[in-house]
């Protein structure tokens, strides 16, 4: 057995040869009792998306680490789309040529670190790796997740993204690190903020509680900038609930009613229109 995971067992065919012939091992699949998951990998039986992923790492060089959104992912801040899977192997290892596979040669010496039971790149490499490749839109949220999640602190942040000078993308890393915060709840809050700040606005506070006359907590808003009680909120899907939308009636009329100017915003302004956010905002910090 090259590998075991709640219950699936994982093989390579030359160990399996060692065990049986290959006349039983036709003889097994075809009865169902193994099955091939991926060239030269069989299993006792079928694999959901752990079980591929650990079979495709069968078929990688020894020294193949997860990395980029694969590795994100499972160290908790996997905000981006991942369609395929991200290896990294170091500079002297050839690229290996399989469908669905993303393989990245390692500049840096990295050591891995095992999540559940497979090799990955550690979390703060994986944070900055991804903050320097990925379009700027999608890196301030990959390092508020990384902090969120309490994997990397800010520190450890600047820490490694000093050790990346001269590789492609650091100076986008070196700019956003500054501003990771792991109080953003969402990746479109990320990008709300970074909107703004990119603009020359003041930096709005992520997930501001407004207190009510008594100094106790009353209601925590997307942003906002507290001095001038200017909130900011960004309207997903989940404020069509026709429960969600009378609880936000009820709390904007008490905000408005306490004297805070709310703007709120949806995909549209985010995505397609991201002047619109700034002009609003600009005025009414005005």
């Amino acid at each position: 057995m090259d590998s075991a995971r709640m219950g699936t067992q994982l093989w390579r065919l030359e160990s399996l040869t060692r065990q049986i012939t290959v006349k039983r091992l036709r003889t097994r699949v075809g009865r169902e009792e193994l099955r091939r998951v991926r060239r030269g990998v069989y299993a006792d039986q079928p694999c959901d998306d752990e079980g591929e992923l650990r079979a495709l790492m069968l078929c990688l060089p020894e020294e193949a680490m997860l990395a980029r959104q694969t590795a994100a992912r499972r160290h908790g801040f996997g905000v981006l789309r991942e369609d395929q899977v991200h290896v990294q192997l170091p500079a002297a290892v050839p690229k290996p040529r399989l469908p669905g596979l993303v393989v990245h040669h390692s500049v840096l010496p990295v050591e891995p670190v095992l999540v559940g039971d497979l090799p990955c790149v550690p979390p703060v490499r994986c944070a900055v790796d991804l903050a320097r490749t990925v379009r700027r839109m999608d890196a301030l949220p990959v390092l508020d997740a990384a902090v969120r999640s309490g994997t990397v602190t800010r520190d450890a942040l600047l820490a490694e993204v000093a050790a990346h000078r001269a590789l492609r993308g650091v100076r986008q890393a070196r700019e956003l690190v500054p501003l990771a915060d792991g109080r953003p709840e969402c990746r479109q809050e990320s990008q709300l903020r970074l909107v703004l700040i990119d603009s020359r606005l003041p930096a709005p506070e992520p997930q501001l509680w407004v207190l009510d006359p008594d100094g106790i907590p009353r209601y925590r808003l997307d942003l906002g900038y507290r001095q001038r009680r200017v909130g900011i909120e960004y309207d997903g899907l989940s404020h069509l609930d026709r429960d969600r939308m009378r609880y936000d009636r009820d709390r904007l009329n008490w905000l408005d009613a306490n004297g805070w100017r709310m703007r709120y915003f949806t995909d549209r302004d985010l995505y397609r229109r991201p002047a619109h956010i700034v002009a609003t905002i600009r005025a009414a910090l005005s």
